[in-house]
Parts: C-alpha cells; sequence; structure tokens
C-alpha cells in the first residue's frame, strides 16, 4: 500500500525482505536517549533488535511493517502496527510498536508523514484507537507524540525486585 494521497515527496510501502537490515539498522534509535535506571543499554537494545527481527522473519498476522522513503527510493525510516483488541472494550485497536526515522532525516516531517500513515491505516482496518508507548526519558518523541494528539492513559509502574 503506497501513500500517494498527499504531494509529500514521502512514500509509504510494505516493507520487504530487502528492507530488513535498514530496518535493524535503525534499532539503535530507540535506545538514544535517557533510559529508567534500571534497564541497561545493551539489554534493551538486543530485546528491541530480537522483536523486531522476530516480526520480520515470522511475519505474524497482526504485524505490519511499512518503510518510508522518497522520489528516489532512499529509505527514511519505518513503521511497525500491530492491531490489538482493547483491554476495557474489546475493540480492535492499531498499535505502533516501532516507529523510527534515519538519524539524518529527523526533523524533516518523516514521522510525521508515518503517523498520519499509521491513522489512516487504523481508520482503513476500522481501529477506535492509535496506541505507543514511550520511555519517559525519551523526551522529544513524548512532545513529538503529544503535538500530534496523543495522550497518556496508563502509566506502568516498575519496581527492581532484589
Amino acid at each position: 500500500m503506497s501513500d500517494d494521497q498527499t504531494a509529500s515527496p514521502v512514500h509509504v510501502r510494505l516493507a520487504h525482505a530487502d528492507d530488513d537490515e535498514f530496518i535493524l539498522s535503525l534499532a539503535e534509535r530507540f535506545v538514544d536517549f535517557e533510559l529508567p535506571a534500571w534497564r541497561k543499554r545493551s539489554e534493551t537494545l538486543n530485546g528491541i533488535r530480537a522483536d523486531i527481527a522476530r516480526h520480520l522473519r515470522e511475519l505474524p498476522a497482526a504485524s505490519h511493517l511499512f518503510v518510508a522513503e522518497d522520489d528516489e527510493g532512499e529509505r527514511l525510516g519505518f513503521l511497525h502496527l500491530q492491531t490489538q483488541k482493547d483491554f476495557f472494550t474489546g475493540a480492535l485497536n492499531c498499535h505502533i510498536s516501532d516507529i523510527v526515522v534515519s538519524l539524518d532525516c529527523e526533523g524533516g516531517g518523516i514521522g510525521s508523514e508515518l503517523i498520519a500513515y499509521a491513522e489512516r491505516w487504523a481508520k482503513q482496518h476500522r481501529c477506535r484507537h492509535v496506541t505507543l508507548a514511550v520511555f519517559p526519558g525519551n523526551e522529544r518523541a513524548r512532545e513529538f507524540y503529544e503535538r500530534r494528539g496523543f495522550g497518556t492513559e496508563l502509566v506502568r509502574m516498575v519496581k527492581v525486585v532484589k
């Protein structure tokens, strides 16, 4: 599915096997901020890479991976959507599992294009909400999401077992 509805130079398409290396190369962006004290950067990064690799390999039915590219086919970022049942209502939701833009493309509107794509996709698939999770220390991402209408619903609390 391509995003040709606007005059934007960004096109979003389904990811394919040739995109795996590109997608995995962006994983470090997910830990490029202050993590909670109990999270080790290397463990967190390894867990994220393993999860993305599993989705690329297994292609679960409720998992949808997309790549953003420009008119020349240069890959700019990726988006991983998952459909999930809402805990409280049972309604179908679209969860943004992963969204990331290449470092050299940051601030160029690619993230906004990916969020807009996720919202259109969610509407097409009759989802009630678009959800995502973000670490508290990722202030830039939190502000980005808030500017696009996302609000806090639940706060996940953690205590280290000693």
